[in-house]
């Protein structure tokens, strides 16, 4: 099938589906004319890697998951040890947003928002 019908099967926009296939996670049959020629199971690694990429996994992790996902004798501790540590990325980084969000929110606060040039987010800013 053409990259349109595997986008639309898929949930993926063509430009997707080239960026992963340059990204080696899929590779495509060509036709006689060069277009290429996904599929079937292209179309459902390419659905994979749409709900991995939803969940956050990275470019890398999901070539790690698709290894996994091809490998039959693969040893389910592998794709949990993979997705425990994806998990702890997002919770470190939600801790690093909170942080963030309470600093932002607390300058944005203090600001008076008026005309004059006093601003304590510029201050906070400019301090370095």
């Amino acid at each position: 099938m053409n990259i349109g019908r595997a986008a639309e099967l898929s949930g993926l926009p063509p430009k997707t589906i080239r960026y992963y296939e340059e990204a080696g996670l899929v590779i495509a049959g060509r036709l006689d004319n060069g277009y290429r020629d996904y599929a079937e199971t292209d179309v459902h690694k390419l659905s994979f890697l749409r709900r991995a990429r939803r969940l956050g996994f990275s470019v890398e992790e999901c070539r790690r998951l698709l290894s996994l996902y091809e490998d039959k004798d693969r040893a389910s501790a592998d794709v949990k040890r993979l997705a425990a540590d994806h998990l702890n990325d997002i919770e470190t980084r939600l801790v690093e947003l909170t942080e963030l969000r309470d600093t932002l929110r607390t300058l944005v606060v203090a600001c008076q928002g008026n005309d004059r040039p006093d601003c304590p987010i510029i201050d906070n800013l400019a301090a370095g």
